[in-house]
């Protein structure tokens, strides 16, 4: 039963993301989040207010199965597959987070110094979640789709853009890391 609690090694995940990805080509598809919102916004009736939300969302259907697949898959991870065991995080780390402000650094995927309903719902939550978003919105917008989309699709199809956009977005994360997260957490 521990092996099952393992995560799955390259050798198996990489190959399964492969033939994935084999059968979307081979079905004229393409993979990726971000287009799985402008599906659930235009359903929603988003293209009343925007052209970009106007198509027809009845041929991309398809799609919300990766959402629904989303849920069901971290749904069946966490109550079957997970042992609770904390991460394994660097404790270098760990330490630079803890002088950021975190103390539970490694204990949990969403730290609570950000995602507790009282730090999210502060003045300053809602200003780095509104703006964290807006931001992540324009990107992908601007990129022409998001990271799963640009760096599992438009990679494995050897499309410039997608290499382009998948090396903003390593630098645009680096920059977070390094020197926005550092400035938000200490002041």
């Amino acid at each position: 039963m521990d092996s099952i609690l393992q995560p799955w090694p390259w050798y198996v995940s990489g190959p399964l993301i492969t033939l994935v990805m084999v059968f979307l080509l081979y079905f004229g598809k393409t993979f990726g989040m971000s287009s799985n919102l402008r599906t659930l916004c235009s359903i929603g009736g988003a293209g009343k207010y925007s052209d970009f939300f106007k198509f027809d969302w009845k041929a991309q259907r398809w799609n919300l199965t990766v959402v629904l697949g989303a849920i069901i898959g971290g749904f069946i991870a966490v109550t079957f597959l997970s042992d609770g065991s904390v991460m394994d995080l660097n404790p270098e780390t760990v330490k630079d987070l803890k002088e950021l402000g975190f103390e539970n650094a490694g204990t949990s995927l969403l730290p609570g110094e950000i995602y507790d309903w009282n730090n999210a719902l502060s003045l300053k939550g809602l200003a780095i979640l509104i703006v964290a978003g807006f931001l992540v919105g324009f990107g992908t917008r601007y990129a022409g789709g998001c990271t799963s989309g640009h760096a599992i699709t438009g990679l494995s199809n050897l499309q410039l853009p997608s290499l382009i956009a998948v090396i903003g977005f390593f630098v645009g994360g680096l920059i977070m890391t390094h020197f926005l997260i550092p400035l938000i957490f200490t002041a």
